[in-house]
């Protein structure tokens, strides 16, 4: 995991948190029993067995974990039980998000001001964690984003600079979005509050169960952020250094806190590092970060059109491919893990409705799922996956299928159509191919004396 010295202060800080959110009795044997996840050349391990994985985007998990709005927890535990049915024991879920003005952002937020958190959202997040453990299901909780939907680091500029917070939605001027969302790297005061809230999150007593999030192992992997970006492709080149070291700095400082637990970055891979392989190789050969991530995305990078699906799917497939080939190579040079840990593809017809058939989605991911275990069988880095997104259960009567508050939440965020990209309970052909790729994985798993 962290194999660089820290300073004294943040050694004392570690022992300190370490003493203080001891776990209460009755959970103590949990920690005997459950294994941390942990990394040895390149590849995952859990006790004594590699650990390989199928895995899912449900990003409002916790928010169903509440006890009311947004909440449903019968519905979570059915939910769980479905996933976990399927083979799917990974979920990548958000931890933090910021109370904003921007148009399409996330309500309600767990940041409520800065710096100051909503205890009772949180309950939420403890109470998916313990249903998770009942379910031997790991956790990667996220804790910031370069894009809007959930505040994040525009937000951060906007509480420090008292600016009128930066909204793409409004003004439709992404590059400048993301110049700005990228000047988060360069304020000392906004990774001051950043790290404060972390540490809130991170050394949280779970009310449910008695048991730190730090000391639990159903927490994998602390993501410093949702696709972070040194800044547009077009601009980003001067964040570059300031984007290296706010990773660095934030990973020290999450290992410090939490030294069982991972550690990685949540970036799209080459297509999110100005679209050049050397950003990203700097950003995973850290030694503060534990393994590598990229993101998938055939249409919003013009691979593949759900319109026109005949002419598409071939050079769409080829391109994808390609993709994740690149990443295997660079999963290779940095001798870590490489996660896939999104890619979700649109209902025919690129319709929203649940009802929509999923002909060509099925195809490709049949594909992509097939191409992931031939490498993960050939002795490559391929260690896991996690699709976008887990709707489950959730429904919407609006014709324009766009979120307002008050409306359940679905796996795409509130700036997308609700639809885009979900798979939903009723989706039987995706979870059975889903199913049979979790299958392929887990034959891989063997137990080893070595490790």
């Amino acid at each position: 995991m962290l194999n660089k010295p820290l300073t004294l202060a943040a050694l004392l800080s570690s022992l300190i948190l370490l003493f203080s959110c001891s776990p209460a009795p009755q959970v103590e044997s949990e920690l005997k029993t459950t294994a941390f996840i942990s990394v040895k050349d390149g590849h995952f391990y859990q006790g004594d067995k590699n650990y390989v994985f199928v895995g899912a985007n449900f990003w409002h998990a916790g928010y169903l974990g509440l006890a009311n709005y947004p909440g449903n927890r019968e519905q979570l535990k059915r939910e769980l039980d479905l996933l976990k049915s399927r083979g799917i024991t990974n979920l990548r879920v958000l931890a933090l998000a910021e109370a904003s003005d921007l148009k399409m952002a996330l309500r309600p937020a767990i940041q409520s001001k800065l710096g100051q958190l909503d205890q009772d959202l949180l309950v939420g997040l403890d109470f998916l964690l313990v249903e998770m453990a009942k379910r031997d299901m790991q956790a990667v909780l996220f804790l910031n984003n370069f894009w809007q939907w959930s505040g994040g680091m525009s937000q951060y500029v906007s509480w420090l600079t008292g600016e009128e917070v930066f909204d793409p939605d409004v003004t439709g001027d992404w590059n400048g979005f993301m110049q700005n969302s990228a000047r988060f790297y360069h304020m000392p005061e906004a990774q001051q509050h950043y790290q404060n809230v972390m540490q809130q999150v991170i050394t949280r007593v779970n009310t449910i169960n008695g048991l730190a999030y730090n000391q639990d192992p159903t927490i994998m992997t602390w993501e410093l952020a949702n696709e972070p970006r040194p800044g547009s492709d077009q601009d980003g080149h001067i964040n570059v250094a300031a984007y290296i070291q706010w990773i660095d700095q934030s990973a020290q400082f999450i290992h410090a806190l939490a030294p069982h637990q991972l550690v990685t970055t949540g970036s799209e891979g080459i297509m999110g590092s100005i679209r050049d392989p050397q950003v990203f190789l700097q950003a995973h050969q850290l030694a503060s970060i534990d393994y590598a991530t990229f993101h998938l995305w055939l249409k919003n990078w013009g691979w593949f059109d759900a319109k026109q699906p005949e002419k598409t799917f071939d050079s769409g497939l080829a391109s994808a491919l390609d993709y994740i080939d690149q990443h295997l190579v660079l999963a290779k040079q940095l001798n870590k893990p490489m996660v896939l840990e999104e890619f979700g593809v649109e209902r025919d017809n690129g319709e929203f409705s649940r009802e929509a058939s999923t002909q060509w989605r099925d195809k490709l991911l049949t594909e992509l799922y097939q191409h992931w275990y031939q490498a993960a069988k050939a002795g490559e880095y391929a260690a896991g996956s996690n699709f976008w997104a887990w709707s489950g259960e959730a429904t919407t009567s609006r014709k324009d299928f766009i979120w307002q508050s008050g409306d359940m939440f679905f796996g795409d965020p509130p700036q997308e159509p609700q639809g885009l990209n979900s798979v939903f309970d009723t989706d039987t052909s995706t979870l059975e191919l889903i199913e049979k790729h979790a299958q392929d994985m887990n034959s891989l798993v063997v137990t080893t004396r070595t490790h």
